[in-house]
């Protein structure tokens, strides 16, 4: 388009803006307005893209950073064909997909954005696959708001893209000056911004956002730059060409106060189409497969979980060819540093950035890849937010978090993962593991390649007992029943660590006469409720016992599976109630009254109190 009709386009766009969230009473119409000149010139002049097929291997990638411009998007969808104009004004209306921030329920959306400070590393994912996984030209533009460049996450994301000079990436900041409350920062001083972002390796410009042609030579200027990102900084002005909104303190997510003199100050509504440049004719990259060859132990080995977890996924992705694995900069303590060593191609390091680590899965994913990725169980807490965003995006990815509990032992507190099963188990659709021995670490880590949403796998610094065969089949959503008989009179439950210190237990108790069923419930989402209740039947009292804090980890899994209105079993929950600091792990676990002798006594007053 020449700049004249491109002129008009950004009208339409900011016009259409304030009609969506008119219709609805709500949105973020000035956050739009402020951008509504860059992205009508990406979408007629740099954006290679189908609309008719968004899975085409060679579309460019466009990510709103700034998710709360939605209305903006939508109106570029509207242009580009996509959405109908009675489909535009249904937004944020019960059942629609143009939702008050976007979501993959619009196929042209390939993540959910909204929480600030996400978009760009997300993005930073998908330029790093389309560099060293897919191999493909295409583009990948992340529009960012200057409120979000104070997240910290977007400077590990400047970071990251600069080291690996991912110059398929732009980032189009647009600094509209004004945030939620007020003037951002920085304001409009674009110089302030230029010199952060070239400090990580970016290649720089810095434009009048509204000036037609100098929109347009900072595209080209992008796409040409070699070996380093670009970021465009782009000085706006939030509620552009409406008067009484233009540049003012306390619109930010309203709908304008008079909308149809805003239209009409914007020259009224337009029905500009564009035709957007079709992408190369590219295919997608090919993933031969082989026959997986799982390592094994034998029955009385000891191995740590987190060994197993690392060469498991190592022989997975020799058979797989799909699977990537990430890590934050513990690969040697994780166990990830197999998986690079055989498969360096598709293995990322990722620093000690967990937020990046997640985000570049999530940008992974988005292109058909299968991203495992671990870090320590503490760890992951920094990035529960983008996690939580992924599962919005309907993401699929493998998580391990190692050095999990109190038994990690001398290391203390700060390293304890004990809150990790609560955050995996309150993510929509999330799968939850805990595994006990290598054998079922190795089955369960190769289970988790075909599954769907967010998974979880638990693993324990420490060396293990192996109690299953090599070839033992463990479901998704079952349990081992470890020991049983007619006679028992209470339900031993474990995961992990505890599955040891309750079958010792068990073989205490009956030296004393009291028989005592052992469960492994490696499977905490989804939950094996059958096998939970078959054993409140039979034996009417239940001990759970966790390295975990005891809000949201096992014992909440197993009270879950009676909350039905059915008669409860007695209940006893041993878990880590009290602060731990250095220890062996042995001590630990006996501070923490998670050990055997806790187990025997616990056990020991509940049968006391059903037989009384």
């Amino acid at each position: 388009m020449n700049h004249d009709d491109l002129h008009e386009l950004a009208q339409q766009l900011r016009v259409d803006a304030v009609r969506a969230a008119d219709a609805a009473g709500s949105g973020h119409p000035t956050s739009s307005m402020s951008a509504a000149d860059l992205m009508a010139v990406l979408l007629a002049n740099h954006l290679q893209y189908t609309f008719d097929r968004p899975e085409h291997p060679g579309n460019d990638h466009l990510v709103f950073s700034k998710g709360h411009a939605s209305p903006l998007l939508y109106a570029v969808f509207k242009a580009a064909g996509a959405v109908p104009d009675d489909e535009l004004l249904g937004f944020r209306t019960l059942g629609s997909r143009l939702e008050g921030h976007p979501t993959p329920q619009l196929p042209w959306v390939e993540v959910a954005t909204g929480s600030l400070g996400q978009g760009l590393p997300v993005g930073v994912g998908m330029a790093l696959t389309g560099k060293r996984l897919d191999r493909l030209p295409y583009r990948v533009w992340v529009l960012c708001g200057d409120s979000e460049l104070a997240e910290g996450s977007m400077w590990e994301a400047f970071e990251h893209a600069g080291h690996e000079r991912l110059d398929q990436l732009t980032a189009v900041i647009d600094v509209n000056r004004l945030g939620q409350r007020g003037p951002t920062r920085h304001e409009w001083d674009l110089d302030a911004y230029a010199r952060r972002i070239q400090a990580f390796g970016w290649h720089t410009i810095e434009i009048d956002g509204h000036d037609i042609a100098a929109i347009d030579q900072a595209y080209a200027e992008a796409r040409v730059t070699a070996l380093r990102p670009t970021a465009i900084i782009a000085r706006t002005l939030k509620g552009r060409g409406v008067a009484a909104v233009e540049d003012r303190e306390g619109f930010h997510g309203k709908p304008l106060p008079d909308a149809a003199a805003a239209i009409a100050e914007l020259g009224g509504i337009r029905d500009v189409h564009v035709d957007v440049q079709a992408p190369p004719d590219v295919q997608d990259p090919q993933h031969p497969t082989a026959p997986l060859q799982l390592p094994r132990w034998d029955i009385g080995e000891s191995a740590a979980t987190r060994t197993a977890y690392g060469q498991a996924l190592a022989a997975l992705g020799i058979a797989r060819s799909d699977v990537v694995a990430l890590d934050a900069e513990v690969g040697d303590s994780t166990r990830t540093e197999y998986f690079a060593k055989d498969n360096p191609d598709r293995y990322f390091e990722c620093w000690i950035a967990e937020q990046q680590m997640v985000a570049a899965a999530v940008g992974m994913q988005a292109r058909g890849w299968v991203p495992y990725l671990a870090t320590f169980a503490a760890f992951l807490t920094r990035a529960h937010d983008f996690l939580r965003m992924a599962a919005v995006s309907r993401a699929r990815m493998a998580v391990a978090g190692s050095h999990a509990g109190v038994a990690i032992g001398e290391d203390g507190p700060s390293q304890m993962g004990l809150e990790d099963l609560a955050m995996f188990r309150s993510l929509q659709d999330s799968t939850v593991l805990y595994p006990c021995d290598a054998n079922q670490t190795a089955r369960l880590v190769a289970a988790l390649a075909d599954r769907p949403g967010i998974s979880y796998l638990r693993t324990t610094r420490g060396n293990t007992p192996v109690i299953y065969e090599h070839d033992e089949k463990f479901p998704i959503g079952g349990s081992s029943l470890l020991r049983s008989s007619e006679e028992d009179r209470v339900t031993l439950i474990g995961a992990g660590v505890t599955v040891h210190e309750a079958l010792t237990a068990a073989g205490r108790l009956a030296e004393e006469g009291i028989h005592a069923r052992v469960i492994d419930l490696y499977s905490l989402k989804p939950v094996d409720t059958a096998a939970l209740r078959a054993a409140a039947d039979a034996t009417g009292c239940l001990i759970t016992v966790e390295d975990h804090r005891p809000e949201g980890g096992l014992g909440d899994a197993v009270a879950e599976a009676f909350a039905d209105g059915r008669g409860v079993p007695r209940l006893a929950r041993l878990a880590v109630r009290s602060q731990p600091a250095s220890a062996t792990p042995e001590e630990q676990l006996r501070a923490a009254g998670i050990d055997a002798d806790a187990i025997v006594a616990t056990a020991r007053r509940l049968v006391d109190m059903a037989a009384g």
